[in-house]
């Protein structure tokens, strides 16, 4: 058999989708059938997401799937990273919490004296950001939760365990929480035991294209799907997308761009030096071992909190319509540090830039056109300072940019960031992370043979690119 259909579900932090994937000897194609939103929810104590309505819209949009597919024969699960469920004799302990509440803070502090932030990435290889799940768990430890749970599972991992009924915790997501180990890339015991986490929380690992097996009996209750099986893929959804350049050529940089944008290159071997650390650089593991040394920048979360700053009047704001306003704006627009953590949380967005600029003696602009401009300026030129310390940093010459994921449908950030890298710059798929997830699948089940490289070239010839030539006059 040299193809078939497969379903991935895709979770956002905004929102959800199941697609379809029809993978043939040479060509690759998806359908999205369901769309549902998602949003955190905020409780007196915290914020959290409400994991089992994202359960009953990924059964309804495979029953979706099955009824147009009737010989769908797996799905992949992907979501975003660090956020986890905590489990006790199979049974879910309360919402997840979301990694935006607030609740790490004395967390971090505890971490670091125990395991101070050099030697950690020494060990983990990450990023510093302070809802990253080891942070995150120490803060269950302190309330006293942690005590109740016997497993904790990262959220694609629930997913796959209502399905199939079997634990396990996918390799590339395991690597955001903190936990496992750069060098061996297994979990890295002693460090959880050191910061006080039981070993005996931590799953056995899965790699992507790992078999999980078919639907257990409640599953199958509610999908209509009996030779429906699940397949591991790479499940940080970033992980999914990176899959999904569509190019075998290794000197590029990547932008998957999204919520959250995630820049970088893609390495063999991770980079655990002060000077990655200090850049504020990560080592996360994608599928088949390689690793993706990125740095997370806050995005297009930035766009969507000014946009909804904008319409707690009653109005509604026709985004489109500013970017191609925003594309026509001929006048300088002030440059903001559009990595400043003081962006990471929600409310009052307008406000928090006006106020970064004047501290920094830049004008505010005073049009709405003017203002998203001057966001997705300073999201360019972000991109491109992370660009030029990836290339430093990996020893990489980079010759061309990729964004993939929905912030590839903007073309005129597209367009900037060809601007401020001086580099050619390709957008699209902007279905990245269910195609990557997709092809992982196809290859488990022995449609496609080959490394990263191979699926690759199959994505380029069935999805096409824009290309944006820097401008000169820009640079």
């Amino acid at each position: 058999m040299t193809g078939g259909t497969v379903a991935a579900i895709d979770l956002g932090a905004t929102s959800g989708r199941v697609i379809v994937g029809h993978v043939t000897a040479d060509r690759v194609a998806v359908d999205v059938i369901r769309r549902f939103p998602n949003a955190a929810i905020e409780t007196p104590d915290g914020l959290h997401w409400s994991m089992l309505d994202l359960y009953r819209q990924a059964g309804a949009g495979l029953n979706d799937a099955v009824c147009g597919a009737p010989d769908l024969a797996s799905v992949g699960i992907d979501t975003w990273a660090c956020d986890y469920a905590l489990m006790r004799r199979d049974r879910l302990l309360g919402a997840p919490y979301c990694y935006r509440d607030e609740r790490t803070a004395t967390a971090v502090e505890e971490i670091h004296r125990v395991c101070p932030p050099d030697e950690l990435y020494r060990r983990n290889g990450l990023q510093y950001l302070p809802f990253t799940s080891l942070y995150q768990l120490a803060a269950d430890r302190s309330s006293g939760f942690l005590e109740l749970a016997d497993r904790f599972l990262m959220l694609p991992d629930l997913i796959s365990f209502w399905l199939t009924g079997v634990m396990a915790a996918e390799r590339t997501n395991a690597s955001t929480t903190g936990l496992l180990s750069a060098h061996s890339r297994d979990w890295d015991r002693g460090l959880a035991a050191d910061v006080g986490i039981t070993p005996a929380l931590l799953s056995p690992l899965a790699d992507p294209g790992t078999a999980m097996g078919g639907l257990c009996p409640s599953a199958r209750r509610t999908i209509d799907a009996p030779h429906l099986q699940v397949t591991t893929v790479g499940s940080h959804d970033t992980a999914s997308a990176v899959v999904a350049l569509p190019t075998p050529d290794p000197d590029v940089a990547y932008i998957s761009c999204g919520t959250w944008s995630l820049v970088g290159v893609e390495l063999e071997d991770p980079i655990l030096t002060d000077a990655a650390r200090m850049a504020g650089f990560t080592n996360e593991l994608g599928v088949d071992n390689r690793v993706r040394f990125l740095h997370n920048v806050i995005g297009l979360w930035i766009l969507s909190e000014t946009v909804r700053d904008w319409e707690r009047d009653g109005t509604s704001v026709d985004l489109s319509l500013l970017i191609a306003q925003a594309a026509d704006v001929t006048d300088p627009v002030p440059i903001f540090d559009a990595d400043d953590r003081e962006f990471l949380t929600s409310g009052d967005m307008v406000a928090r830039i006006g106020r970064h600029l004047r501290s920094h003696g830049a004008p505010v602009p005073h049009s709405r056109p003017a203002f998203i401009r001057c966001i997705l300026a300073s999201l360019a030129e972000v991109y491109a300072r992370t660009i030029r310390d990836a290339a430093s940093l990996s020893a990489t010459s980079i010759k061309s940019v990729h964004i993939v994921g929905g912030g590839s449908q903007n073309a005129l950030l597209c367009q900037l960031t060809a601007d401020a890298t001086g580099l050619p710059t390709f957008a699209g798929p902007v279905e990245a992370t269910a195609i990557g997830n997709v092809m992982v699948q196809a290859r488990s089940l022995g449609w496609i043979t080959g490394d990263l490289e191979v699926l690759r070239d199959r994505i380029a010839s069935s999805f096409p690119t824009r290309r944006y030539t820097p401008r000169q006059a820009s640079r």
